[in-house]
C-alpha cells in the first residue's frame, strides 16, 4: 500500500515512521543550561552518522511551536552534551527521566540515578549507564522550525568495564551490554539478545559461486 507523505498529516508520517523504522538505538541525553541546570531525557530519532569524524545524530523536536524542547535549548546555548546508551536494567529509569516535569526538577533524581563527573564536558554522565558519549555539537540543522538535527562530535566513549575484552584493540563485548531499542507505538522496546551472524560476502566469492 502507498502512503503519500505529500498528501497525510504530519502525525500520520510520525506514526508511519516510528512502526517501520525499528528498532532504533535511544539517546539518553544529559545536558545542562549555562547557570548548571541539568536536564536528562530520552531520544530514539538517534544514530550514528560517520566514523572518522566520529559523529551522532539526533532528531529533537519542540514543546511548542518556537519553543525547543530543553535538550536542544541547552545544546545550543552550551555546545555540550553526553549521550548515554540504555540497557534493560535502566529502562524503567529512562522512561522515568521521559516524564514532562517542570523545568528545574532534576530527572536524574526523580529516576534515582547517579551523575558522574564527565572528561571533555561540563554535563555529567549517567553512572548506571553501560556506555556513555561525551560530545561538543558540530551543528544543528533547524528542520521547519519544529524539530532540530542536532549533530555531536563524539570527543570519549566510557564502556561499563566487563564488557570491554581487549582495550588495546578496542574489543567489546556488545550483548554483555544488554542494550534495548525503541520499538512502534507508545510504549513498546526490543532487546538485543536475539541475534544471528551473516557475514559480507567477498566479491571474489560471489563471482566464484554465484551464490
Amino acid at each position: 500500500m502507498l502512503f503519500d507523505f505529500a498528501k497525510i498529516s504530519p502525525t500520520d508520517c510520525y506514526k508511519l515512521m516510528i512502526s517501520t523504522i525499528t528498532p532504533r538505538p535511544i539517546a539518553w541525553v544529559v545536558s545542562q543550561d549555562k547557570a548548571g541546570a541539568l536536564n536528562a531525557a530520552p531520544f530514539s530519532f538517534f544514530n550514528a552518522f560517520s566514523g572518522d569524524p566520529p559523529v551522532i545524530g539526533i532528531g529533537i523536536g519542540s514543546r511548542s511551536p518556537g519553543t525547543p524542547k530543553d535538550t536542544r535549548a541547552n545544546i545550543r546555548e552550551t555546545g555540550q552534551f553526553v549521550v548515554n546508551l540504555t540497557n534493560e536494567e535502566q529502562a524503567r529509569a529512562m522512561n522515568i527521566t521521559a516524564i514532562d516535569f517542570d523545568k528545574g526538577v532534576s530527572e536524574l533524581a526523580k529516576a534515582g540515578l547517579t551523575a558522574v563527573p564527565s572528561v571533555h564536558v561540563k554535563p555529567p554522565r549517567i553512572a548506571e549507564s553501560p556506555v556513555a558519549m561525551e560530545c561538543e555539537l558540530m551543528q544543528i540543522v533547524d528542520l521547519d522550525g519544529k524539530s532540530g538535527l542536532v549533530l555531536g562530535r563524539i570527543l570519549a566513549m566510557h564502556i561499563r568495564d566487563d564488557a570491554v575484552l581487549d582495550p588495546a584493540k578496542c574489543y567489546v563485548d556488545t550483548p554483555k551490554l544488554g542494550l534495548i531499542g525503541r520499538m512502534h507505538g507508545a510504549g513498546w522496546y526490543a532487546r538485543t539478545t536475539d541475534l544471528f551472524n551473516m557475514p559480507r560476502i567477498p566479491l571474489a566469492e560471489w563471482e566464484k559461486t554465484g551464490e
